[in-house]
């Protein structure tokens, strides 16, 4: 089963913009994800429209940070991206006359609940400074690191 990896794409690109000299393009954000421009723009849009990055056209111009990493949480960017489902799994039948089955539903109903409500609690205790400090320090102390970060897929 395919994972949703759309916020963890959108805090790839996000860190990338943060420590980047100059914008970036959404072609050059699309070639490091794998996928196509329109999508990393399509993503994006919601992060423009609370502020937190900004786009300019024509030459020169690209996608930027204009936030405070620090006070700009893991959980505003989940919020921002559409708060995608936590979970791929889910009850079989949602409206089922079988009472085995109700019972089922409900108990993993309140434990994806419970598991969920836990993870955003998470998202919203990390900022992007957090994350950005932690790319500082793996870089610095990177054997092979060169004067710009490479990207590998």
């Amino acid at each position: 089963m395919k994972r949703d990896s759309k916020l963890s794409s959108v805090l790839h690109v996000l860190l990338h913009l943060a420590h980047s000299e100059r914008p970036m393009t959404s072609e050059q954000m699309a070639g490091m994800l794998g996928t196509n421009p329109v999508l990393v723009r399509r993503v994006l849009a919601g992060l423009r429209e609370r502020g937190y990055i900004s786009s300019e056209r024509g030459h020169g111009g690209g996608w930027t940070v204009t936030c405070d990493l620090a006070t700009v949480t893991l959980r505003d960017v989940y919020d921002a991206v559409g708060a995608p489902t936590v979970f791929a799994m889910g009850n079989r039948n949602e409206h089922s006359a079988c009472l085995v089955e109700q019972v089922v539903n409900a108990s993993l109903a309140d434990a994806f609940q419970e598991a969920e409500a836990l993870l955003v609690q998470r998202l919203g205790q990390v900022t992007l400074a957090d994350l950005s400090r932690d790319f500082n320090l793996r870089y610095d102390n990177h054997p092979h690191r060169q004067a710009e970060h490479e990207h590998h897929e």
